[in-house]
């Protein structure tokens, strides 16, 4: 499987449709390798079904940099935000020719990245896939909520979506959500917080999926290592 780091993106594949993948909480783009979850999708690389591209996640300095409140921690994600958008969008497009939709997928706390950067920018990433994710951040922190944190907590604003955005948001995107029902899933939120946001979002009418796993299906990578695999064939 060719690997390659380039400007602070990791690449795996040479040809196949771009799939941008999030590490979990504070992770980086070495992760997904390291934890055997390109092992485990890797005949879908090497057939030219896919290629797959990693990044740092910046979470120990936005989301999860505890001296800040909520509000702030929004803006700099926002930073984090705009470096994806301007710098890996780019790289990816040139690496794959010109232009193509790019899927996002994510564990844990990198499949609220995967969802919100899907619901915010559909127009490049018309699909997520979320395994064991958090989707509301107003329990991961304290302090002042402002249009920041709103804009940046899909929670807060699918539920305030209408009119014609949320017409075009209908027709555009669409989230699988997947969750076990074991250990940890519980414990960290991410059980109650999938169920909750595919039911959000069927009342919105977005394209979802929800799959949950059994209670033999821990919040662990040997989980999502078996959730990628039956998953990411269906959209290559």
């Amino acid at each position: 499987m060719r690997r390659e780091d380039r400007d602070g993106v990791l690449m795996y594949g040479h040809w196949g449709r771009p799939v941008l993948v999030f590490p979990a909480q504070e992770g980086n783009r070495y992760e997904w390798d390291d934890r055997g979850m390109l092992d485990a999708v890797a005949w879908l690389v090497d057939a030219g079904r896919v290629k797959i591209y990693c990044v740092d996640s910046w979470d120990s300095g936005t989301w999860h940099d505890g001296r800040l409140p909520l509000e702030e921690r929004a803006r700099r994600h926002r930073g984090f935000e705009d470096w994806l958008l301007g710098h890996v969008v780019p790289l990816i497009h040139a690496d794959c020719g010109g232009f193509q939709e790019i899927v996002t997928a994510g564990v844990s706390f990198g499949a609220y990245h995967a969802a919100n950067l899907a619901l915010r920018h559909a127009d490049l990433f018309p699909l997520a896939l979320c395994l064991s994710g958090v989707y509301d951040l107003s329990v991961v922190g304290w302090g002042e909520r402002g249009d920041e944190f709103y804009f940046q907590n899909p929670a807060d604003y699918v539920a305030g979506l209408g009119g014609d955005h949320l017409d075009w948001l209908r027709s555009r995107v669409s989230l699988l959500l997947v969750v076990g029902q074991g250990a940890w899933e519980d414990s960290t939120g991410a059980l109650e917080s999938t169920r909750r946001f595919a039911g959000l979002l069927g009342s919105k009418g977005i394209r979802h999926e929800l799959d949950v796993w059994g209670y033999d299906v821990p919040h662990d990578w040997p989980s999502w290592r078996a959730q990628i695999a039956h998953h990411l064939p269906r959209v290559a």
